[in-house]
């Protein structure tokens, strides 16, 4: 009886190492990839920081003026004036479509054509 428990003693400790070993070398694939994509965060946040640097020199409002300025002819781009803003109930929405009733509906066996 005593050789039994010492093989699934013996047994039960292998199949453990085992596991354990196992264990060991998916965690560090996992953090092996957690550090590549880490990696790929932080370039993609400079190449951000600078698209977001870039963006902001291309939109200076002395460029955009002389780039109006320019393309006056063909574009017609004038300057904007407060006279040109309005507030929102000065504007003029479309009135909803009337509903046009096309079958009639019957009421107490009448249709609602036989109503004045």
């Amino acid at each position: 009886m005593k050789t039994l428990l010492y093989i699934a003693t013996c047994l039960a400790v292998f199949g453990l190492a085992f596991w354990a070993y196992r264990e060991n070398y998916a965690t560090q694939q996992v953090l092996k990839e957690t550090r590549q994509l880490q990696r790929e965060i932080g370039a993609a946040q400079v190449r951000l920081g600078v698209l977001r640097a870039e963006w902001a020199y291309l939109n200076r409002p002395q460029r955009l003026r002389e780039l109006a300025e320019i393309n006056f002819e063909s574009l017609g781009l004038l300057p904007l004036r407060p006279d040109q803003f309005g507030r929102v109930d000065e504007v003029s929405y479309p009135a909803p479509p009337e509903l046009e009733i096309t079958n009639g509906v019957e009421v107490s066996g009448l249709n609602a054509e036989d109503y004045p």
